[in-house]
């Protein structure tokens, strides 16, 4: 969320900022050349469309759970932080200030853009203390510590990861996709 918003509720909109115009966009400028950090994650998961209808209508998404091949890697992805200060709250508030963060994506590759158009950002382990280091402020230099994360695999999950109560490995199980929306399969 921007330091100059004057509602928190903008930050809803800005989970994800685009690599291609990061550092233009007034919300994330700023902190694109000096408040960076490193989202350290097993994987991710993106959702597609299946031929199977839900009450709505509407296709029913399958989850599949994105990861590096090598299961003792680690995805770093970049983001970016942002201070927040609640004008209604007093000095001494502990809830004065607030610190929200956004991952930084891009166009998603061959891999993953079968499942979604869009994938998070990575910065591999080389780059780590640069992308790290506030005092890096040249755009062109920070742009190019970024890559789509590289040798990854990608499997169907459970539809289970659509609750936020369920929790555990099993998560992770590979499990059959669902036939695509449009594909007649």
């Amino acid at each position: 969320m921007p330091s100059w918003a004057k509602d928190p509720k903008i930050g809803n909109r800005m989970i994800n900022a685009r690599a291609e115009t990061v550092h233009e966009k007034p919300a994330f400028r700023r902190a694109f050349r000096s408040r960076r950090l490193l989202i350290p994650v097993d994987g991710f998961y993106e959702w597609f469309p299946t031929q199977q209808l839900g009450k709505s209508g509407k296709p029913l998404k399958q989850p599949f759970y994105i990861h590096p091949a090598d299961p003792d890697d680690v995805l770093a992805l970049a983001g970016l932080y942002e201070f927040w200060r609640d004008p209604d709250k007093a000095d001494d508030d502990p809830d004065k200030w607030l610190t929200s963060f956004t991952i930084i994506t891009t166009t998603a590759t061959d891999d993953v853009g079968r499942i979604h158009d869009r994938m998070p950002m990575a910065v591999t382990p080389d780059n780590w203390e640069q992308w790290l280091d506030p005092r890096l402020d040249d755009v062109e230099t920070i742009q190019g510590l970024m890559a789509p994360p590289a040798a990854i695999e990608i499997y169907a999950v459970s539809k289970a990861v659509n609750d936020v109560k369920n929790n555990g490995p099993e998560l992770l199980q590979p499990v059959p996709a669902e036939p695509v929306a449009g594909s007649g399969e």
